[in-house]
């Protein structure tokens, strides 16, 4: 499935190399075409399987069908919003994927499973919208004159707490993710090993 969105992903790039501008509204309702029967077959595929392993496939069948149509979107029309969302579909892809192959699992092994998923989920997403913050320009004149100059200045001071308090904002969310997947490995033991386990999760992720 890594391979099929591969081939989308060079599929679009190559219509726009061959168009050597950007991409038209026929060429992207091509790519979208191609994109969503890569999809169909892809999903064929997946019908030739049974019980969790074809859940799996079609998870993976539509996430890449998800991405290759957030990246599709991304080179017809470029923008920060539109580079954020590719991010935001291969994270939640991922999930989706990782998530259902959690199934093969029972008991505590498959909430841990899940909890694990849900915090490499939140990681992904917080990297992407710090990483948004980060690619977001300073608004600023950049003729400089006294007035201008300061101007500017006040804007990369901006931009720079913004990304900041996003940088805490996402550490943040990581240490609670992680800690509820630490927390969830705590309920295969019971007693004073249990409460220890917790207590330690704890001051690990700093709740």
């Amino acid at each position: 499935m890594k391979h099929l969105r591969n081939l989308m992903a060079l599929a679009i790039a190559g219509m726009m190399a061959t168009s050597g501008m950007a991409m038209s509204k026929d060429e992207h309702k091509a790519a979208k075409d191609r994109v969503e029967a890569d999809y169909k077959s892809a999903k064929a595929q997946c019908d030739t399987l049974k019980d969790n392993a074809k859940d799996v496939c079609e998870k993976e069948a539509k996430g890449n069908e998800k991405v290759a149509k957030a990246e599709l979107e991304a080179q017809y029309k470029p923008s920060d919003k539109n580079t954020y969302k590719v991010h935001e579909a291969r994270a939640d892809a991922n999930y989706e994927v990782a998530k259902e192959k959690c199934d093969d699992l029972s008991g505590n092994a498959k909430d841990v499973c899940v909890k694990d998923a849900k915090a490499a989920h939140v990681k992904a997403k917080e990297d992407a919208k710090v990483a948004k913050a980060q690619a977001k320009p300073a608004t600023g004149h950049t003729t400089m004159t006294n007035d201008s100059a300061a101007a500017h200045n006040n804007a990369v001071t901006a931009k720079q707490a913004d990304v900041a308090e996003t940088k805490k904002d996402a550490d943040e969310a990581k240490r609670k993710a992680d800690y509820k997947a630490a927390k969830e490995r705590c309920d295969a033991m019971s007693g004073d090993a249990k409460d220890k386990c917790v207590a330690d999760a704890k001051r690990e992720y700093a709740q």
